[in-house]
């Protein structure tokens, strides 16, 4: 049985923008957040045809992320993710306590 709970979207959903495609094809971002499942972890996908695998899947309050938490989004610092979640997702405020799933991955070479 899967301690997690059921999936909210597709795998292949996980990383879509084109420059995450591109940091996580240059090892620069190796997790992805979202508000639900999209993968658990052993799970593969690719990312124009470089496999890569999830190595783990967790919960966190937004507002515990750090710099490197960011970093490892891809982003160089908090701040800027911030910024660029909010300006991605009009209407949305930045609350602490949301919980969100962290999902961590690496190339499968």
């Amino acid at each position: 049985m899967n301690k997690f709970p059921e999936k909210t979207c597709d795998i292949d959903r996980l990383v879509r923008h084109p420059k995450l495609v591109a940091a996580s094809l240059a090892g620069k971002k190796t997790e992805q957040r979202r508000d639900g499942v999209y993968a658990y972890p052993n799970e593969e996908f690719e990312l124009d045809g470089v496999p890569f695998i999830v190595t783990d899947l967790k919960r966190q309050n937004i507002g515990d992320m750090t710099d490197a938490d960011a970093q490892a989004e891809g982003y160089p610092s908090l701040e800027m993710y911030k910024s660029l979640i909010l300006k991605m997702h009009k209407g949305m405020e930045w609350k602490d306590d949301a919980q969100v799933w962290v999902h961590c991955f690496k190339r499968k070479d």
